[in-house]
């Protein structure tokens, strides 16, 4: 079964020093190992970009926007910039993955709650098999919501309706 890594919204605002996502360091190095393998396999690897509104810290052609510098794409690896939480919509990832005859998905990236969960569950009901890397995704620390919270939901809400495993179990 062909397989593609989606890397999501790892953009450099997410590790912006004065308000960061939870626990960086580790998800950095577990998404550099997820890239690492899969670029060594020959794994498709596609990024997911958010393209944020104007002042905002992801607006397009900023620094923020760019991907972040540990996780940077080589030129013939994708990049679908999307401007809502779900990648599938108003882009060509779906023509992508269709193209290459991809059936399942590894998801990583960012944020838990929002553009993870909405793409995840978005690519379950297509038909694609998927895999949410359980400590290879994030948010950030809101007061209504704590990260670990929502890393939790996320990873109970997919062990449900796909699988869930830690970096060090995915094989491409």
């Amino acid at each position: 079964m062909k397989t593609a890594l989606l890397v999501i919204d790892a953009q450099a605002n997410m590790f912006d020093e004065e308000f960061c996502v939870y626990n960086a360091e580790k998800i950095t190095k577990n998404i550099c190992a997820l890239i690492a393998k899969a670029r060594e396999i020959g794994t498709h690897l596609i990024y997911i970009r958010n393209n944020g509104g104007e002042d905002g810290p992801d607006q397009p052609n900023t620094p923020g926007w760019e991907i972040h510098t540990p996780f940077a794409p080589l030129p013939e690896e994708k990049i679908v910039d999307k401007t809502s939480a779900d990648a599938f919509e108003n882009t060509d990832l779906q023509e992508i993955l269709d193209k290459q005859k991809i059936e399942y998905l590894i998801i990583a990236g960012m944020q838990s709650e929002v553009c993870i969960t909405t793409i995840g569950e978005r690519a379950v009901a297509l038909g694609y098999q998927l895999t949410l890397v359980e400590d290879a995704h994030t948010t950030f620390d809101f007061d209504d919501l704590r990260a670990t919270d929502a890393i939790q939901t996320a990873n109970e809400k997919f062990s449900e309706i796909a699988s869930c495993k830690k970096t060090g179990e995915i094989f491409f």
